[in-house]
């Protein structure tokens, strides 16, 4: 990737320099850190403001209810985790920042949780059911509130950037569904990678 940005560079150099335009070339590569400086500081600001509520949320017990309301809705789409594994909190959570558009703060969370669900995998060697499942979820991105788009817009100096949460609401919610049905109808043709003795009975 480094190689092909090296070369739209230089070709963009090459094309002004016989154009006689290298004084608008200069121009706009200054015009453009100054505009990536002030976008990195607006991006800065949001986040650290979304990852501190995501700190009281944890800190205040919230996190823990969250994980209680979307418990049965993991259960459903993660069979076999057991009712007290530690991997529905950091599933619900990495759903929750997934959903307010912190893709840097669900990365880490989505990251523990994987790690989870590979101690519950019996082929170490490939990925279990469950964990491709949470995969679809993070590559479907769906979102309530894309904090981060919406951090993009502002410092591109948009009128109303909020403008974007409908439109983003209805393509990652549908994006969303497909994915888990995809998943779900893919399932049905590999073998259950998690043993059955760590599987509960859902009425436990």
């Amino acid at each position: 990737m480094n190689y092909i940005w090296f070369f739209i560079i230089l070709l963009s150099v090459i094309a002004a320099a016989y154009t006689g335009r290298i004084n608008e070339t200069v121009n706009a590569i200054w015009t453009g850190a100054q505009s990536a400086v002030e976008i990195a500081l607006y991006l800065a600001g949001i986040m650290a403001f979304w990852l501190g509520i995501m700190k009281i949320a944890q800190k205040s017990g919230l996190v823990a209810f969250i994980a209680k309301l979307v418990t049965p809705f993991a259960r459903l789409l993660f069979p076999d985790l057991k009712k007290d594994s530690p991997a529905i909190g950091d599933i619900a959570m990495n759903f929750s920042a997934n959903a307010f558009g912190l893709s840097n703060a669900a990365t880490p969370i989505g990251i523990k949780a994987m790690e989870e669900l590979q101690k519950l995998n019996k082929d170490k060697n490939s990925a279990s059911n469950d964990m491709c499942t949470l995969l679809a979820m993070n590559t479907a991105g769906f979102q309530l509130v894309p904090a981060t788009v919406i951090a993009v817009l502002a410092a591109c100096g948009a009128k109303n950037p909020s403008e974007i949460v409908l439109p983003t609401l209805l393509v990652t919610s549908f994006s969303f569904v497909f994915a888990i049905v995809i998943v779900k109808v893919l399932e049905k043709f590999s073998k259950p990678q998690i043993a059955s003795s760590l599987k509960e009975d859902s009425d436990d």
